[in-house]
């Protein structure tokens, strides 16, 4: 299953502009070969893991919100009955993206697996922990703590493989460019040897 063109396009867009290093006019001496693998084995570790702790996580959030219904009011019953609806449909989209965009090194997956990171899971979180409306339980603070930590990890780790991902993309995207112009030089070149003899 593929991103829409156009949205993959966007964020691919939005990927170059943000995470490219433009003071880099190409590969630095001593750089690795251009095969190098760049998908981030703590950021896949990490995915891995939050795919088993998300189900105890809602689990538990569901628990607590069971025991404590009686007591939050209304208004505070539908936002975290909303809060955790949200949270579960963008998890499965975001460790999704997350898998795809680091394994395949993909940006535009990966890009999108940080932005729903850090726009809305992370916000979306440290409204259930810090919210004090809503007689956080202890177990919940603690789920809501690892989480929380889970989603930092992430969020920093996916941003340093994007900056890696595409560096090298741009340095391969001049090589390739710098071969073509050359190979379109060297045909010039030879055309008047050619009509010479």
């Amino acid at each position: 299953m593929e991103l829409p063109g156009p949205v993959r396009q966007r964020l691919g867009d939005f990927s170059r502009t943000v995470f490219s290093d433009s003071s880099r006019t190409g590969p630095e001496y001593g750089e690795a070969p251009d095969n190098e693998t760049v998908s981030s084995l703590g950021l896949q570790m990490s995915l891995y893991f939050n795919t088993y702790f998300f189900p105890l996580w809602w689990v538990s959030c569901i628990t607590m919100l069971h025991m404590k219904y009686s007591v939050l009011p209304d208004y505070y019953k539908f936002i975290v009955i909303t809060v955790i609806v949200l949270v579960t449909l963008i998890e499965g989209i975001r460790l999704y993206l997350g898998y795809v965009g680091n394994l395949q090194e993909k940006v535009p997956e990966l890009a999108g697996f940080w932005l729903l990171s850090l726009l809305l899971q992370l916000p979306l979180i440290l409204f259930l922990l810090l919210n004090e409306g809503l007689t956080n339980l202890p177990l919940e603070k603690a789920i809501h703590i690892i989480f929380t930590v889970f989603l930092a990890f992430q969020a920093v780790s996916a941003f340093l493989t994007l900056k890696k991902m595409v560096n090298q993309l741009a340095a391969h995207f001049r090589l390739q460019d710098f071969d073509r112009l050359s190979a379109n030089r060297g045909d010039v070149r030879r055309r008047p040897c050619v009509e010479e003899i």
